[in-house]
């Protein structure tokens, strides 16, 4: 019951660093430098993971983005 408990509270991050971990290794055996880009995979796969789990919206804000680029460059001023 506790591991229902644990995916259902945290099931976003661990997908999340599952699938980053994979690619992550994958990465790693086809080329060794840049561990960095390891680390990376890594903290983007949890941070999608949490914003999943915290059901936070979408990861760029598309409407905003959009009015903004509107506003700032309309064609007739």
């Amino acid at each position: 019951m506790l591991w229902r408990e644990i995916w259902i509270s945290y099931g976003g991050r661990i997908a999340g660093l599952t699938v980053a971990i994979v690619l992550g290794l994958l990465y790693f055996i086809v080329g060794f430098w840049d561990m960095l880009f390891f680390g990376l995979l890594l903290w983007i796969g949890y941070t999608v993971g949490k914003m999943k789990d915290e059901q936070s919206g979408p990861i760029i804000p598309w409407s905003r983005l959009t009015e903004w680029l509107m506003q700032r460059w309309r064609p007739f001023k």
